[in-house]
């Protein structure tokens, strides 16, 4: 399918506005947005970013609609999801084609996030009628207590141009079904994909006859963000993107005593154990270095090697480097992709001048690629270089295939150092050994909000919470009871006697 074809499919080239209150589109007066992909360095269409008085309504519009939304009972609200999540299975192809030209990454890597959309739409329409409370026994006679969750408000979802809608629905969808409304800022690299997804959802919408304003989306640079993390309109805030990003957020959400939801940056390692199976261990290293070029927060960026195997292993390492295919991402022999930008090639050279003159040893040569079916100047090479863990380079998270192996003897070692980085994302260890497999898992092990045993860093499933610790913002989002972050806990008391005891046995009368 040609481009064209694609964009037309997807509504795209009847829009140049980037304000939306669900099904209609607003004229704004911001300043113009090219998307320009990476792949060719063409523009794929240009938008017109939001002004402050089209934030306005466009929050305001969602206020409005969460009046009327929230009363829709949950497994109504599901039901609207479950026909979103059909939508996006027929246009599974063209928005995963999108976004792989938009984003860079792989195409396969861009129908894979669509099909997180459809997963959680799955898995959201099933919690829309499991949004539970506890019961508890009360300390007076014939009193019953309960706790029950209501929907916030409006919820603002900032997010990466890395998983440029994927993460938006990890948020919208379950927020929808607990009774929220939703106000969308995509990553201003990626905003076409959010056009179509917005397009896609208006058809839902309008057959369902929605309220205006459930859904809205606003384009805009980092000076959008800040309005939303700002806005006391605005009771939760979920951000996605670097550390630095998230501080900002966080801090100013906070500075209003709003909620924030923060999914930040990953230094994420594997280690790699004398009792690994190393064919596994290798395939999961390497997709999880080259995978979207670097450009996930769960990358796989440090390898450590038990001393062991680490001549074994690293000789592995570099035949496998050697068969990496690096080109457009559409075909589908390419492993590896473009890099987002010109910025994101500056941060991966500068990161190899800074590894090098730190002492790193250079496995796999890095360097940017020129010449036919690079012309767009993003292309890149997978590079690995032998480091010591405790350099600044190494403990800095950069967007890039750069690969960081080291050795280690005794696995409390190993744990230490996987841990030893201010990030706290994804972890991994790749082992047979029972024992060793449990004391990773334990409380003395990773210290990471997910841990696997002979998987990858990467590929998490959306039925898991997927969040991090420490500098990747401690949020959590998708499965398990991640429903409760959009939502506020009330806590119930029925005294059905004819008496009124107090608590704590206190004595008092009129």
């Amino acid at each position: 399918m040609k481009m064209d074809k694609v964009l037309d499919k997807l509504g795209i080239k009847k829009i140049n506005e980037g304000a939306s209150t669900g099904t209609k589109w607003i004229k704004v007066g911001g300043e113009k947005i090219d998307s320009i992909s990476p792949v060719d360095g063409n523009r794929i269409a240009s938008v017109n970013a939001v002004d402050r008085k089209t934030y306005d309504k466009v929050i305001d519009d969602a206020q409005t609609a969460f009046a009327e939304w929230r009363m829709w009972p949950a497994p109504k609200r599901g039901e609207v999801v479950r026909q979103i999540g059909e939508a996006l299975r027929k246009y599974k192809e063209p928005l995963g084609m999108l976004v792989s030209y938009e984003m860079g990454k792989s195409l396969q890597e861009g129908y894979g996030e669509v099909q997180e959309m459809i997963d959680i739409c799955d898995l959201a329409v099933g919690m829309s009628r499991q949004l539970y409370g506890l019961t508890m026994h009360s300390e007076r006679p014939k009193h019953r207590m309960y706790e029950q969750w209501h929907p916030l408000g409006v919820v603002g979802v900032i997010s990466a141009f890395n998983f440029p809608v994927a993460v938006w629905s990890w948020n919208s969808m379950i927020a929808f079904i607990c009774g929220n409304t939703c106000v969308w800022k995509p990553s201003e690299k990626a905003p076409i994909s959010a056009i179509a997804c917005q397009n896609i959802i208006a058809e839902v919408f309008k057959a369902n006859e929605v309220p205006e304003g459930v859904c809205g989306l606003v384009i805009g640079n980092r000076e959008t963000g800040e309005w939303m993390s700002n806005d006391s309109r605005i009771p939760l805030v979920s951000a996605t993107g670097s550390t630095r990003m998230g501080k900002a957020v966080g801090s100013a959400v906070a500075n209003r005593l709003g909620r924030a939801l923060l999914e930040l940056g990953g230094n994420n390692a594997i280690i790699v154990s004398e009792h690994a199976d190393l064919n596994i261990a290798l395939r999961a290293a390497i997709f999880g270095a080259v995978g979207t070029a670097g450009q996930r927060c769960t990358t796989t960026r440090r390898l450590i090697i038990h001393e062991a195997v680490y001549d074994a292993f690293k000789k592995k390492l570099v035949a496998a480097y050697k068969q990496l295919a690096i080109g457009d991402p559409l075909d589908q022999k390419s492993h590896v992709g473009p890099l987002i930008d010109q910025e994101a090639v500056s941060a991966y050279a500068n990161a190899i001048k800074e590894v090098k003159k730190a002492g790193g040893k250079e496995i796999v040569a890095g360097g940017v690629l020129t010449g036919k079916g690079y012309e767009s100047g993003c292309y890149v090479k997978p590079c690995i270089f032998e480091v010591n863990n405790e350099w600044p380079i190494v403990q800095h998270e950069t967007f890039a295939p750069i690969l960081y192996i080291m050795k280690y003897n005794e696995l409390t070692e190993a744990i230490n150092m996987q841990n030893g980085v201010p990030q706290g994302l994804s972890s991994a260890i790749m082992t047979l050994n029972m024992r060793e497999a449990e004391q990773y898992l334990s409380a003395i092990g990773s210290d990471c909000g997910i841990a696997n045993v002979n998987i990858g860093t990467s590929g998490a499933e959306i039925g898991g919470a997927f969040g991090g610790e420490k500098e990747t913002g401690g949020g959590r989002e998708s499965g398990s009871d991640s429903w409760k972050a959009y939502m506020r806990r009330q806590t119930n008391t029925i005294n059905w006697s004819d008496q009124l005891p107090l608590a704590q046995g206190i004595k008092f009368s009129v």
